[in-house]
């Protein structure tokens, strides 16, 4: 979002950054990270949340939740 125009950035412009990293990478290698609290300047924590989740609808759950938590438990052995 901090990226975007603050004031009138959509989930929607994300999506194709979202879908190149997803097409390049696969949902296997991506982790859900936020830059909080600089993203403060543009959007709450849970409309960052909200994006990332909406950006994410294409990728089947259990691929969601890879990108969610389950590739950052794997990959830092938590």
């Amino acid at each position: 979002m901090t990226e975007a125009d603050w004031a009138t950035w959509r989930w929607q412009d994300l999506q194709p950054f979202v879908d190149h990293a997803l097409d390049v990478f696969g949902p296997d290698r991506l982790l859900f990270g936020s830059d909080w609290p600089v993203c403060l300047l543009a959007a709450t924590y849970g409309e960052v949340l909200d994006a990332a989740r909406a950006t994410l609808a294409g990728p089947s759950s259990e691929e969601r939740a890879a990108v969610f938590g389950g590739n950052a438990v794997a990959v830092y052995r938590l």
